[in-house]
């Protein structure tokens, strides 16, 4: 046997011992390795899940509104017929507030406007907010005027495809009404009586104070379809002119 061979074999020999010692942490990196696999698996999996559903989502949401776009029997209002909508009389035709056990009450009457683009809008699957603002400031003379109150009524009207029927939510109670025809559920919207707005206490005792109304309409919620057609127009809105008057002591 010559010397490099001896070598080579002495030196194999040394690392069997070293070999040895290092086979049982091998063996748990190898078991960690394969303990891994299942939850990267599944970790994996979940993540295709999700993005299949978002690709399904969109390509559907493309189809409905392909779908409504060339079908006249099922087509969605258009923006010109969505704006539509909202032509005609709004205005605060009267109010007045009362004094009633220490607290200042309103009373207002209010056209909104009302066609045949607002209940084909509605029947859509479109959501209209009517929202009624109310001041009351304490008038100053070399100075702006200091609000003592802010407050806004706010209610939604949708159409309910199953009865027919139109229906006034208000958002914070949770209460609604409904009603056979539309004109009967704007008669509503502009029916405000008693509603609470000042406390006597805060109104200073030597100041000229004056009220104003003023109502509003805009888009409310969208229908899946109809979000993808009008994503882009968020300004949808049309307010009335303020209704001011001294605040009666």
């Amino acid at each position: 046997m010559t010397a490099p061979s001896v070598e080579r074999r002495a030196l194999s020999d040394a690392r069997l011992p070293a070999a040895a010692a290092l086979a049982p942490w091998r063996g748990a990196a190898a078991w960690r390795a394969a303990a891994a696999w299942p939850g990267r698996a599944l970790a994996l999996l979940v993540g295709v899940t999700w993005l299949a559903w978002r690709v399904v989502r969109a390509v559907a949401c493309l189809a409905v509104a392909t779908a409504l776009a060339a079908s006249p029997a099922l087509a969605a209002p258009t923006e010109g017929e969505i704006d539509d909508a909202l032509d005609g009389e709004l205005e605060v035709q009267s109010a007045f507030v009362n004094l009633a056990d220490g607290v200042y009450q309103l009373h207002a009457r209010v056209k909104y406007p009302a066609n045949a683009e607002t209940s084909a809008a509605l029947r859509e699957g479109l959501s209209l907010s009517y929202d009624l603002d109310v001041e009351v400031a304490r008038a100053r003379r070399f100075w702006f005027d200091a609000d003592l109150t802010l407050l806004t009524l706010h209610r939604e009207l949708t159409f309910h495809a199953v009865s027919e029927r139109y229906v006034v939510r208000d958002p914070r109670s949770g209460t609604q009404s409904s009603f056979a025809t539309l004109a009967e559920a704007l008669a509503s919207l502009g029916t405000v009586d008693g509603w609470p707005i000042l406390v006597a206490s805060q109104v200073p005792g030597d100041a000229e104070c004056r009220v104003s109304v003023r109502a509003s309409v805009r888009r409310g919620r969208l229908t899946d379809a109809l979000r993808v057609i009008f994503f882009w127009n968020d300004g949808w809105q049309r307010e009335s002119e303020w209704y001011s008057w001294s605040l009666p002591r």
